[in-house]
């Protein structure tokens, strides 16, 4: 009697996101991290939830780099929730481990403001997540999303598009 190992389903590839040092993640915001202990689980990993703050701590720095505060924001009633979210994990982070959270403003369409991220070692050799996010603006006072963006942040992240196309 010969006895099966149960097959393991495969994740499919990541084309080009799979070597970070390729031209694909350069001109991004870069946001140093370095591994806390409460970011990670009893054995050291970091927990998958630290990924995603760290994704929007990047994002409202990169933000604050091109004038745009998000208390600003909050003043006039605007938010900026994430609506969808997609990470891929590609390693594991360790305990003490410092590593660069990229990030830059892929695409604005209306309202929704969509994200691209990488999580990569800091010689930029490892790659340890990808992750895309969209935001859409809401008119916090009402609780419904916005027909425009205001015209400070359509101005503002008109500059990050123009620094993503050089």
């Amino acid at each position: 009697m010969s006895e099966e190992k149960p097959s393991q389903s495969k994740l499919p590839p990541t084309s080009a996101l799979d070597n970070p040092s390729s031209p694909e993640f350069e001109n991004w915001f870069e946001y140093p991290v370095r591994v806390q202990p409460h970011q990670t689980d009893y054995a050291g990993l970091v927990w998958h939830g630290s990924y995603i703050a760290w994704m929007e701590e990047a994002r409202i720095e990169c933000l604050r780099s091109i004038g745009i505060e998000f208390a600003d924001l909050v003043a006039i009633g605007c938010d900026l929730p994430v609506v969808e979210l997609s990470v891929r994990y590609h390693r594991s982070i360790k305990l003490g481990m410092a590593v660069l959270v990229k990030t830059r403003m892929a695409e604005v369409t209306g309202v929704r403001i969509n994200w691209d991220y990488a999580i990569v070692s800091t010689d930029g050799q490892q790659l340890y997540a990808t992750a895309k996010v969209t935001l859409v603006a809401l008119d916090s006072e009402r609780g419904k999303i916005m027909r425009q963006l205001p015209a400070s942040v359509k101005d503002a992240l008109a500059k990050i598009s123009a620094l993503n196309k050089n």
